[in-house]
């Protein structure tokens, strides 16, 4: 991306420059941060300022949104209060000289998330972003029943998979096999839980973490308004947090981390409906965790991907496979994990 004539000209533009209050014919240097799956980010310093700051390009929409890059935009100016995610300055989905959206934020030190020594810090985090008030004017969406939202995604992406020619006929059996078994839990039940802020993408990468000062949660492409359980169930779930890492989380340490979390509250929202919800939506993400990676499998196979990733894919390998895919049915999808 840095090479192309059409980011060198962008970054040159007024479009660029002006909401940065620099003149045309600054020259900037750029490096690269890190990428995802639909996002590039690269680090830059402002002339002016000194302060680092992140352009963030968009190269696609897990929502499919028109509008991928304005909708994050949003959701960081809503969560600014909370002090735990970067300060938006600026975006343009414009498209009129890159193709893609960008978003111009302030960068933010910090190590990714250890599950084993920073899970205090994680129950900060979340609490300190799901109870900052949610504006009235805000762009969020909201689904009506959000574990059934998951579900349906769910469905979506392994239908992806499913349509594929290559498509491992072990694979598509046991995936349904677990949708057979999510398919009956409760998923359009009624809650009387708070609604708030989630993140929906809370694996250890996206968390920056700090010895002193504020902890941070980035990378706010999935936000939506829904239950704190959500993001909770996703961050404890083994589809998230073998993702980065190697850790499993044992009922004990899953226990613990909400005992974290209530404390971290204290009383700024009802956290009464964990207890209850939370197992709905630990398991309904486990099987988000893998039909995602079902879709990138195919995804990752078209020779026309505009971004690709060698540790997701050989991570992706491990989890769509007979053995990682029967442990989760029988451990957690047909028992009641956080139980012990």
């Amino acid at each position: 991306m840095l090479n192309r004539p059409e980011f060198q000209s962008y970054v040159q533009s007024e479009c660029f420059l002006r909401p940065l209050g620099l003149p045309m014919g600054t020259e900037l240097s750029f490096a690269l941060l890190g990428q995802g799956e639909y996002n590039q980010n690269f680090s830059f310093i402002h002339p002016l300022t000194q302060q680092k700051l992140v352009l963030r390009i968009n190269t696609g929409s897990q929502m499919h949104l028109e509008n991928q890059i304005e909708y994050e935009f949003s959701a960081l100016k809503n969560l600014e209060a909370s002090g735990r995610t970067p300060k938006a300055l600026f975006c343009d989905n414009s498209k009129s000289i890159l193709p893609y959206g960008t978003l111009v934020m302030e960068w933010l030190p910090g190590r990714p998330l250890d599950y084993r020594r920073d899970l205090q810090k994680a129950a900060e985090i979340f609490a300190d972003i799901h109870s900052t008030p949610v504006p009235a004017g805000h762009q969020l969406m909201e689904p009506a029943h959000p574990a059934k939202a998951i579900y349906d995604e769910c469905m979506e992406m392994f239908t992806h998979y499913f349509d594929w020619e290559q498509a491992d006929p072990v694979i598509v059996r046991l995936l349904e096999e677990l949708i057979s078994e999510i398919g009956r839990l409760p998923l359009c039940d009624g809650s009387s839980a708070p609604k708030c802020i989630v993140n929906t993408e809370v694996n250890s990468g996206n968390f920056l973490i700090n010895k002193e000062g504020n902890s941070y949660l980035i990378d706010w492409e999935k936000p939506l308004l829904s239950e704190a359980a959500q993001d909770l169930g996703h961050f404890l779930v083994p589809t998230t947090t073998f993702w980065k890492t190697d850790v499993i989380l044992t009922p004990d340490e899953i226990r613990g981390f909400v005992e974290l979390y209530e404390k971290a509250m204290n009383g700024r929202m009802d956290t009464s409906c964990l207890s209850e919800r939370l197992p709905l939506f630990f398991t309904v993400t486990c099987l988000r965790g893998v039909t995602w990676c079902a879709m990138a499998l195919r995804e990752y196979s078209q020779p026309d991907r505009p971004l690709s990733n060698a540790d997701t894919l050989a991570k992706i390998k491990d989890y769509i496979n007979e053995d990682f895919l029967r442990k989760l049915l029988n451990n957690y999808v047909r028992k009641n994990f956080l139980r012990g």
